[in-house]
């Protein structure tokens, strides 16, 4: 791994046995193995132990503010299209407070890859309930049990008609490196799920009781019956479906516009303050 370009060797502050551990690896491989370069790329993410990514991968990066990693996302792909943008972050970053850029992201269709980290819980603030923690399951916070009904990601967003919509485990690298392939070679925005177990602050969904649950979907299913995939997305408890569930083809956000469509990435074009100066007189 060491040899891989991406790879940073630095001091990485996740407790051992955290799932993000075998989320970078798979990343890491994934990146190399679609040919990009670190140059090529660029890791956004908010706040949150899943949010500290771009901190331990070489490329270009940017960590902001907490549930704010979709529209920076958006802003850097619209500035250089030739990006190959993905977003890393946690279930309370992307659902909670990122909740309202989910939503518009998926009606933009950026192109770019949503990586969430579901642990299930608040990693980085100690355990407290996230948006996708059980109903009633005791946490750090809530000693009576959560009280919220949990949020079901992909339901939303298969209703949505959001083009890419999967979900994978980070007990199995050789699938979530399938899926996150997949994700970034969709062009429109990606939503990727990964089941992943925070082994310090949530003692009920460990790596064992992921181990147990998941299935493949197999290649009989089909991601643009949005119906079926309903069906799977709602699917949760004793028997838990990972693959595509859904896809839609439809033009990205760039693609709907010809000017950020046919001419050059917006980064690549010439410009000088002398160029706003008309504007600035005329208005102030």
């Amino acid at each position: 791994m060491k040899n891989n370009p991406f790879h940073y060797d630095c001091e990485i502050s996740w407790c051992p046995g955290c799932g993000n551990f075998g989320i970078i690896e798979a990343l890491k491989e994934t990146l190399e193995e679609l040919g990009l370069k670190p140059h090529e790329t660029a890791a956004i993410s908010g706040i949150g132990q899943a949010a500290k990514l771009p901190h331990y991968i070489i490329s270009n990066g940017f960590n902001g503010l907490h549930g704010r990693a979709l529209p920076v996302a958006m802003g850097v792909k619209i500035a250089n299209k030739d990006l190959t943008v993905f977003v890393n972050s946690g279930d309370g970053d992307s659902y909670g407070e990122g909740g309202n850029h989910l939503i518009h992201n998926i009606r933009r269709n950026i192109d770019i890859t949503h990586f969430v980290h579901n642990n299930q819980i608040y990693g980085l603030t100690k355990g407290q309930g996230s948006p996708t923690t059980a109903l009633n399951q005791v946490t750090t916070l809530q000693f009576d049990g959560v009280k919220s009904s949990p949020f079901n990601p992909l339901a939303f967003a298969i209703s949505q008609d959001c083009s890419f919509v999967a979900r994978t485990f980070s007990g199995d690298k050789v699938h979530m490196k399938a899926m996150m392939k997949a994700a970034i070679e969709n062009k429109g925005y990606s939503l990727l799920d990964i089941l992943q177990p925070c082994v310090t602050f949530n003692k009920i969904n460990t790596y064992k009781w992921y181990k147990e649950r998941v299935y493949y979907l197999d290649d009989k299913y089909n991601p643009y019956d949005k119906e079926e995939a309903f069906k799977k997305a709602l699917e949760w408890g004793d028997s838990i479906p990972i693959g595509i569930l859904y896809k839609s083809d439809k033009p990205s956000f760039i693609d709907r516009f010809h000017h950020l469509k046919e001419a050059e990435p917006l980064v690549k074009r010439n410009w000088s303050p002398k160029d706003a100066k008309s504007f600035m007189d005329e208005f102030y």
